[in-house]
């Protein structure tokens, strides 16, 4: 794949360096001193030289073997959780007859003009004025979803999930680590350990912590900035308190919890999520959007639930993966950073 030109890449000479170096370029020290040479004042940087000026420690070969193939194993779980995501998603993709976005047949004026024309019903303007709330190729995704489900309901249906909820804002009472619960944000949920982690304080927010903290297979969702950034919790966030940037879908049950994950995280569903963005400088939508998200239940129940089967192993080995990159990183600190 090509990257952009704001990251760095390191290729080593010895492929078993590779786990090992990127373990203690993640590590708290190692990443310390990486940044120790960033520069700019609005938008930091650091450049090729600085890297080439970062002390690296030279442990036992039989230690940078260990971790790297800790790092390795970490890396294939990884895939294999994206390739049951992939799976999962083309079943549903297969089983409603989605063709691809582009090629959906929309009701416009003039189909070979270079702007897209298209009139709505005042019936059907739900008290929006904006053109991007009443863009066709949603009608159109609705429509062929009616074709080919047992049903179309709603995200807030309660068969889908138990509440659909919006953290309300609040003064945080910021904490050191290990004092208080993690608090992520939206940037950070496609991340398996998110990093630049900030941790609030329990007994101040001792009221609303019951509330804000997430659970294992809830799906979530940003709502201002970018929107419709999708993850499924995985075990290791148990406990975790995202932002008020993201949404929280609780699932009625754990028999439905990867299949709203897979619907959502598709480019149909993400459809069906921006069309409610409203904004003329930070684009936003809010829970009660969410909420009416329409969502298809299948006609093959045995496929759906394959689908939700697959959502929910991928997320388990997403935890696999993480316990592993964890033990690498263990070691690295006590074999090789702080050894005596």
């Amino acid at each position: 794949m090509i990257f952009s030109h704001d990251l760095l890449r390191i290729d080593c000479y010895d492929k078993a360096d590779t786990g090992y170096l990127y373990s203690y370029l993640k590590s708290r020290i190692g990443n310390k001193i990486l940044q120790t040479n960033k520069y700019g004042a609005v938008i930091t940087h650091i450049e090729p030289d600085h890297l080439c000026a970062v002390p690296i420690p030279d442990a036992p070969r039989e230690v940078k073997s260990k971790i790297n193939n800790l790092i390795i194993n970490s890396y294939e779980l990884r895939d294999e959780s994206n390739e049951l995501i992939d799976k999962a998603t083309s079943l549903l993709i297969n089983e409603l007859h989605f063709p691809a976005i582009r090629n959906f047949d929309v009701e416009l004026f003039k189909k070979n003009k270079n702007v897209d024309t298209f009139s709505v019903k005042l019936s059907k303007m739900d008290g929006r004025l904006d053109a991007s709330y009443h863009v066709p190729i949603v009608q159109s995704i609705i429509e062929h979803m009616k074709k080919y489900a047992d049903e179309i309901t709603t995200i807030d249906d309660e068969r889908i999930s138990k509440y659909v909820f919006l953290p309300p804002r609040f003064a945080r009472v910021y904490v050191g680590e290990g004092n208080g619960r993690v608090l992520i944000g939206g940037k950070q949920i496609y991340e398996l350990d998110p990093s630049e982690k900030k941790y609030i304080s329990n007994s101040k927010h001792k009221e609303l912590i019951q509330k804000l903290e997430i659970h294992q297979n809830t799906t979530l969702l940003t709502r201002s900035g970018t929107i419709g950034k999708i993850a499924l919790v995985p075990k290791h966030w148990e406990g975790y308190i995202p932002s008020d940037h993201i949404i929280r879908v609780v699932p009625a049950n754990d028999e439905i919890a990867g299949y709203i994950f897979i619907f959502l995280n598709s480019e149909y569903g993400y459809n069906l999520i921006t069309h409610y963005t409203y904004g003329s400088v930070v684009d936003e939508i809010d829970d009660n959007h969410v909420r009416n998200i329409p969502i298809p239940l299948l006609k093959n129940k045995n496929i759906q639930q394959k689908i939700n089967d697959l959502a929910l192993e991928a997320n388990e080995k997403r935890y696999e993966a993480y316990l592993l990159e964890q033990q690498a990183l263990k070691i690295m600190n006590d074999e090789v950073i702080f050894a005596k």
